[in-house]
């Protein structure tokens, strides 16, 4: 039994474009759609994530999703929203890739169960690797013309007179294979939807034309709006880089905090797109969050079930108690449950002093600690006037002058952490 999957995309602001009879071709019974996921890393980030809902929202809705690695056009780049070509990889990395990138798949979509309509992993690697380039231009290339490919989008950009760089033949090509992936799909697994994100539309149309011109057949297409924040910056993107699954790329802290910080507006939005809450619900909260704004309940929540779904309910805990060290009142026990990157993560920034351990063999006494041997205080005097005046914490503990540090202050068995009032804090490296 299928629901009304286009429906349920709707409301929560998914759906940019849909090939007409679209949703009533869905709602004729169980159907297949697949997205492609480039697998130029070996991990998924944040800007994966829509189309990976919307194929488990397919899921859900009674029908059939794949998810399509794309080993072969990984090994050529895709030039939709790109201004160059990208790094080109081997068979063996996008092979570590796929397995990688199926692990973070399998926490949203079903691969496992007996079920009609479990997911399914392709590689389309595995039908391009021997179809040769004489095979391919007869079969494929020859039903598609150059004006037709030319009128693309994402052609036409980087064949403008402002485009320095221009387009190799190589990408020129790529929404050919593109396309014979849906006619693959199509004619193999009885495929009859692709989504994706809007900037692919051109890629997919190539594929529901040749599905009419080979496969003499129907394709259909639907693709979902590029998510994009209020302030105008780049959805997940910081300082740093991308926002990633991988607890190793993106600590589950921050990327937790990520979402936590997301502005009110983008919050009723995301919340929508990023979780699996009914309708009802998330009107509620919404309802709540206009009542009292301050209490950011909405980026709460979204905050709670992303990183839930994506790492886990004990990671999601632990990213609470972390951000509760920085933001809220905690103890010396939160500090030192803190895994060293999760650490490093909150206290980003703050200035830092190295002591050997040997300084510590008989405790280091809390002047030398705060002036003589690191600096955080500009002199004796000071340090002393801030431990009389009881401003002085060490591992978020209130200090004396008399407060010797030893290991067992040590956080991971290397950091000591002092804090002046509330703000102003300093690590101690502790090294061997």
């Amino acid at each position: 039994m299928t629901s009304n999957f286009v429906s349920e995309l709707k409301w929560r602001g998914m759906v940019h474009d849909a090939m007409p009879g679209t949703e009533e071709h869905l709602l004729t019974g169980m159907q297949s759609a697949y997205v492609g996921i480039d697998p130029t890393a070996n991990s998924l980030h944040i800007g994966h994530l829509v189309s990976v809902m919307m194929l488990r929202h397919f899921q859900l809705a009674g029908h059939k999703p794949y998810a399509l690695i794309g080993g072969a056009t990984g090994m050529i780049g895709d030039p939709s929203g790109k201004s160059t070509e990208r790094n080109l990889l081997d068979e063996t990395t996008l092979r570590l890739n796929q397995e990688a990138i199926k692990e973070q798949l399998s926490r949203f979509l079903d691969f496992d169960s007996l079920a009609e309509n479990s997911a399914v992993l392709v590689n389309n690697y595995d039908w391009m690797k021997d179809f040769t380039f004489l095979d391919f231009i007869r079969d494929v290339g020859k039903h598609i013309t150059v004006n037709y490919m030319m009128a693309k989008e994402s052609v036409r950009k980087r064949l403008s007179p402002d485009e320095k760089e221009g387009m190799s033949f190589t990408e020129f090509t790529y929404q050919l294979v593109q396309g014979y992936d849906f006619l693959y799909l199509f004619q193999n697994y009885n495929c009859t939807l692709q989504m994706g994100g809007s900037d692919q539309w051109g890629n997919i149309t190539t594929g529901t034309e040749l599905i009419r011109r080979i496969g003499g057949g129907k394709g259909y297409a639907l693709t979902c709006p590029l998510i994009t924040k209020a302030d105008g910056t780049k959805f997940g993107k910081t300082e740093g880089g991308n926002i990633w699954l991988d607890a190793h790329r993106t600590s589950p802290y921050k990327f937790y905090q990520y979402w936590l910080n997301t502005s009110d507006e983008d919050a009723e939005k995301y919340i929508k797109i990023f979780t699996f809450l009914p309708k009802d619900e998330i009107e509620d909260l919404i309802a709540d969050q206009s009542h009292a704004p301050h209490l950011r309940i909405l980026q709460k929540r979204l905050a709670q079930e992303i990183t839930i779904m994506v790492h886990s309910k004990e990671e999601f805990e632990n990213a609470v108690i972390a951000s509760s060290i920085l933001f809220g009142k905690s103890t010396s026990t939160d500090l030192k449950g803190l895994d060293e990157n999760t650490f490093l993560d909150v206290f980003d920034g703050v200035p830092q002093a190295e002591i050997s351990k040997s300084e510590m063999d008989n405790g280091l006494d809390m002047i030398a600690a705060l002036s003589a041997k690191t600096g955080f205080l500009g002199s004796n005097g000071e340090a002393r006037r801030e431990l009389k005046q009881n401003a002085i914490s060490v591992n978020k503990e209130k200090v004396k002058e008399d407060y010797l540090i030893t290991e067992t202050d040590l956080i991971n068995n290397k950091y000591v952490l002092l804090q002046r009032g509330k703000k102003n804090y300093f690590i101690l490296v502790v090294k061997s």
